[in-house]
């Protein structure tokens, strides 16, 4: 069974996306429709943009979400048995799998990531990567960390990120390196995702996506608060909204797509970063990529 795979934020780089726009007509077409919907050429940015243009959180996300979708509907016989998404990727998954129409969850996108943009001004936060901890060990520490911090992304085993405000990340960090972590380092990301500083982009979010017709899918998706196959447009619209405050199990997600047959997990978007997070999750399962 074939699980095509979505990366998040942080995939994206320069000249993202502009080999489909150049070499296939539909593509150039679905770009220009997105232009159009964000009232700004998002393509300029992705094809010529310098890093730190591509950085802000308005242009990442739904430039990852485009790179990844016009690449998935560009791909010869394109047919998922099941789907999953790096936070943002969920969004990428959904389309992919016949839940959300394209300019749907393009508006969605744009939406989330302003909205998220707007949360991370309200107070200092930011995101750490640690290295080389057990699970429960990092969440142990989290909790015991005056302020809010708390284990966002379980990426893989040995590789957990935290999330919350500053001070707070920064003393976990240090009790992570004092508790054996081989890395406790911050990230340069532009706030607390994935933490409950994120509260005010979900409630913003839940009205865009309350509002949103969703489809039944043509597969499962595993996606990031559940873990488990979900095919329920309802269910999937409150995991979608949930994702903002809760932590993205990639880990637990892949484990269950396996479990449930997975034999080959194809990487669709800019990176090659999910491809990767599979190998050290089970090497027994061939990982590849659509595209880099």
């Amino acid at each position: 069974m074939k699980a095509y795979v979505f990366p998040g934020q942080g995939a994206q780089f320069s000249g993202m996306g502009k080999d489909l726009y150049d070499s296939n007509p539909a593509s150039k077409e679905l770009f220009e429709q997105a232009n159009d919907i964000l009232g700004f050429r998002i393509t300029d940015i992705m094809f010529n943009g310098e890093a730190e243009d591509l950085k802000q959180t308005k242009v990442t996300q739904p430039a990852v979400f485009l790179h990844s979708v016009i690449l998935a509907k560009s791909l010869e016989n394109f047919s998922p048995d099941m789907v999953a998404g790096h936070s943002l990727g969920e969004f990428s998954a959904l389309v992919a799998n016949g839940s959300l129409d394209f300019a749907d969850a393009l508006k969605l996108v744009s939406q989330r990531a302003m909205a998220m943009q707007k949360a991370c001004e309200i107070e200092p936060s930011t995101m750490a990567a640690v290295l080389s901890l057990e699970d429960k060990v990092v969440e142990d520490i989290c909790a015991g960390v005056d302020g809010i911090v708390v284990a966002a992304n379980y990426n893989c085993p040995g590789q957990l990120v935290i999330s919350g405000s500053t001070a707070a990340i920064q003393t976990a960090c240090e009790k992570m390196t004092e508790a054996g972590a081989r890395r406790a380092l911050v990230l340069p990301v532009g706030g607390a995702f994935h933490s409950p500083l994120m509260k005010p982009a979900e409630e913003e979010l839940a009205a865009a996506i309350n509002s949103t017709n969703f489809k039944n899918p043509i597969c499962p998706v595993y996606q990031n608060v559940s873990t488990t196959a979900v095919t329920d447009p309802e269910i999937i619209k409150r995991n979608l909204i949930s994702q903002l405050t809760a932590p993205v199990k990639w880990t637990q997600s892949v484990q269950n797509m396996i479990k449930d047959g997975a034999t080959e997990f194809i990487e669709v978007g800019p990176g090659k970063v999910l491809q990767g997070l599979v190998k050290k999750i089970d090497r027994s399962i061939p990982a590849v990529s659509a595209g880099a």
